[in-house]
């Protein structure tokens, strides 16, 4: 409710004051309220292009369903995945997005017997509301509505209630797999008892509508190419209607506020010609600005341990708006940190970026392995921040390869093109021709140490076989 209020104030206000601030504004405080604007909508816009993509189908296919439909990922994602950066191949994706502006859903999950799982809820803005799963509420047969903003209602007895802060909620839920055919089989076996309907269809037959299908849609370009070409009046004016269903927090008033002064109101068209031709133009100038300094935050949205960035909070930003869009531009959905933690790294330990020209081992000590109560995994992507193709499609090693131990008992993971040797081809994880970055995965870090969430335990460097 309190957030509804907000909403109507900020529309009240902007009804009062926009027309004579457009009058008065100057164009470098146009600009600078248009980059910070920019930023802060970052995750809002991004995550609705993202659900236009993987929505636009008539029926269900393997990565994508229409509105309010889970789409299971039968495989792992291989290089011509273009959908979300930063795709993981540890776990088989059950992905749905929701609309609640007219009802609730109710979300039911079956025993899954001792496998890892997580459904993680995120809003229109990417925080992470709610995650059921092993870590959270086990492993046992459960049901949840989700409800939208504002909604009042009773729902079925053995029903649990969970309250999105938008209309718009994204359900990005993953199943542990090794990948192997007989695991693939039992994990297709639980994401067929998946289920989403709509509260009023709830206990009763139900067959999901037929998709409606935008064929002006660009379906070849990537989300990020997309939102990052964007031009300003485009951005701000899609940024504004989705700020009617999935409104901004309590604590967002102040950049709501500020907003108002360029005509960014929530519900209304945003139009740069009831601004001042120099102010307008500063509003156009500053996607490119804003842009620049999101992908530079890097240097500040986390710590860097031995060449390894780590994001000690992600899944629940606050008003953190700029740690916030870096994390989506990398790639959008990212899990609170008690459920899973990300190392990202670009450079090897002579500080130099990564390049297939090279050479690479990653080594882990004896009994210095990544801590996980779940699992963990070494991704490679390429430059453009997606699986890198290569003769194995093998896109990244981990907890269940058959890893060769050193006779030490520690473990080498040889990074490079060619093979290291048939003997040794377990730990070899194959990298692009060019530039390429690689990614960490550590699910259910363990409370305690060590743990990488209190730095008790740090990823060791990569090194540049010389």
């Amino acid at each position: 409710m309190k957030i509804k209020i907000l909403t109507l104030v900020l529309c009240f206000m902007a009804c009062m004051v926009s027309m004579a601030s457009a009058e008065k504004i100057t164009p470098a405080e146009a600009q600078a309220i248009a980059k910070e604007a920019y930023i802060y909508g970052y995750p809002l816009v991004t995550l609705e292009m993202t659900r236009r993509r993987v929505t636009n189908v008539a029926t269900v296919e393997e990565a994508r369903a229409p509105m309010g439909q889970f789409a299971h990922m039968r495989k792992f994602p291989n290089a011509e995945y273009r959908d979300v950066p930063g795709a993981n191949v540890d776990t088989l994706y059950s992905l749905a997005w929701l609309d609640l502006a007219k009802e609730p859903y109710v979300l039911s999950l079956p025993d899954e017997g001792e496998r890892y799982f997580m459904m993680p809820l995120l809003s229109a803005w990417s925080d992470v509301f709610e995650v059921p799963g092993s870590r959270t509420t086990g492993n046992k047969a459960q049901k949840y509505a989700l409800t939208g903003p504002g909604w009042t209602g009773s729902l079925p007895d053995g029903v649990k209630q969970y309250k999105s802060p938008t209309s718009l909620v994204w359900i990005l839920g993953r199943t542990y797999c090794t990948g192997a055919p007989d695991d693939y089989k039992a994990v297709h076996s639980l994401q067929d008892q998946y289920s989403l309907v709509p509260l009023s269809a709830y206990g009763k037959p139900y067959t999901p509508p037929v998709g409606k299908i935008d064929s002006s849609l660009d379906m070849t370009s990537s989300v990020t190419e997309q939102v990052n070409q964007m031009e300003a009046e485009k951005y701000f004016n899609m940024l504004a209607a989705l700020l009617k269903d999935n409104p901004p927090a309590t604590a967002d008033a102040p950049i709501v506020e500020k907003m108002v002064k360029i005509g960014i109101v929530p519900g209304k068209k945003f139009d740069l010609s009831k601004l001042d031709p120099a102010a307008a133009q500063g509003v156009r100038s500053a996607p490119e600005a804003a842009l620049g300094m999101i992908m530079s935050s890097a240097k500040t949205a986390g710590k860097n341990v031995n060449g390894w960035l780590i994001v000690p909070k992600a899944g629940l930003y606050g008003t953190d708006y700029l740690l916030r869009a870096y994390v989506n531009a990398l790639g959008p959905g990212w899990n609170r940190p008690e459920d899973a933690v990300y190392p990202i790294s670009y450079t090897a330990a002579d500080g130099k970026p990564y390049d297939g020209a090279n050479k690479y081992v990653l080594r882990f000590p004896k009994g210095q392995t990544p801590p996980v109560k779940g699992f963990w995994s070494l991704t490679m992507y390429d430059s453009d921040k997606f699986l890198a193709a290569n003769p194995l499609n093998r896109y990244a090693v981990g907890s269940s390869s058959g890893f060769k131990y050193n006779a030490d008992g520690s473990l080498d993971i040889y990074i490079q093109r060619e093979s290291p040797g048939r003997e040794l081809e377990p730990n070899w994880l194959p990298a692009p021709a060019g530039k390429f970055g690689l990614m960490l995965r550590l699910y259910w870090p363990p409370e305690k140490a060590p743990t990488i969430t209190d730095g008790s335990w740090q990823p060791p460097a990569v090194m540049r076989v010389q």
